[in-house]
């Protein structure tokens, strides 16, 4: 039988909101282990003189945890 936990995360890249979701969920990987899956609960800009200056994604990772 397998337990598994989520854990809220926040990213943010200056290119797209791929790169904060695939930077994210690099960055949890190196902490969480047996990370299974992502939900993505926000995506929101930030905008800087009428341009869009960052891309921020709010994720739920699944990990499951280790006997």
């Amino acid at each position: 039988m397998s337990i598994a936990k989520v854990t809220e995360v926040t990213a943010s890249s200056t290119i797209s909101f791929e790169d904060a979701l695939k930077q994210g969920i690099a960055r949890a990987n190196k902490t969480l282990n047996n990370v299974e899956g992502a939900w993505i609960q926000e995506q929101k800009v930030v905008v800087r003189n009428g341009e869009v200056a960052e891309y921020r994604v709010n994720m739920k990772l699944t990990f499951v945890l280790e006997d």
